[in-house]
């Protein structure tokens, strides 16, 4: 009894220590909760983040974080247009969403369209859609491709050029900071909301995001309706821009 017993205690052991350093050294699991990151992310998405793209922190442990140790080691920074999941200071929560601005940067929305350091950044419309949101009501939307500084190319949402985020202020990253903005933009809480979300430390940066492994939820097709990053088979191993 007492042999099967510590067979078991170390078979657990054995998974505990596995899990523990997967999760903190190479992939986190994680799912899209809101429609924030839309069309890119879509509720219910399940997906890894990769632990090691940008170095590690203090808050790269499975739980509750290192109470000593600043910075990153290595020090590597995002680039921009990277999805990324990074844990909120305000209020401790993790957040997936697109990496916009790098430290030095000028971020400001006008007219509903995105200046990075004083030049408005291209967009592309592609089509014009309805979609059934995660609360049951329809939301008309306009889809574009966007186009980074850089190249980098994503898809955006917008309900209009004259929302309440759509005439900011200008946003100075500070050194050490990126500026997070989700895709849906007229449906995201972002480092636009200082006093919420405001400029996110290099640190509290968890991982970078490449590819979704499936979906826990399905889109019903209705009629006239778009399920937006498409149904269950297009999410699964789905590589994202």
């Amino acid at each position: 009894m007492r042999a099967l017993i510590r067979e078991w205690a170390g078979l657990i052991g054995f998974v505990a220590i596995f899990y523990f350093t997967t999760n903190t050294f190479l992939f986190a699991g994680f799912h899209v909760p809101s429609e924030s990151m839309l069309p890119t992310l879509k509720v219910g998405d399940q997906f890894y983040a990769a632990k090691y793209a940008y170095g590690y922190s203090r808050f790269s442990t499975s739980f509750v974080p290192l109470p000593f140790g600043e910075g990153r080691f290595p020090d590597l920074m995002p680039e921009r247009g990277d999805v990324v999941v990074a844990r909120i200071p305000r209020i401790e929560e993790d957040y997936v969403k697109r990496v916009i601005g790098l430290p030095g940067d000028r971020i400001q929305v006008i007219g509903g369209r995105l200046h990075i350091n004083g030049e408005m950044v291209p967009r592309e419309k592609l089509r014009d859609y309805s979609y059934r949101d995660n609360s049951g009501f329809v939301v008309s939307v306009t889809e574009y491709k966007e186009t980074l500084p850089g190249g980098r190319e994503h898809l955006i949402l917008e309900q209009s050029d004259n929302g309440r985020d759509d005439n900011t202020q200008v946003y100075v990253v500070p050194e050490g900071h990126v500026f997070l903005m989700g895709d849906n933009r007229d449906n995201s809480q972002d480092s636009r909301y200082l006093n919420q979300v405001g400029y996110v430390p290099i640190e509290r940066v968890l991982g970078r995001v490449s590819m979704v492994a499936f979906a826990r939820r399905g889109c019903n097709e209705e009629p006239g309706l778009v399920c937006p990053g498409g149904g269950w088979f297009d999410r699964l191993f789905h590589w994202i821009q």
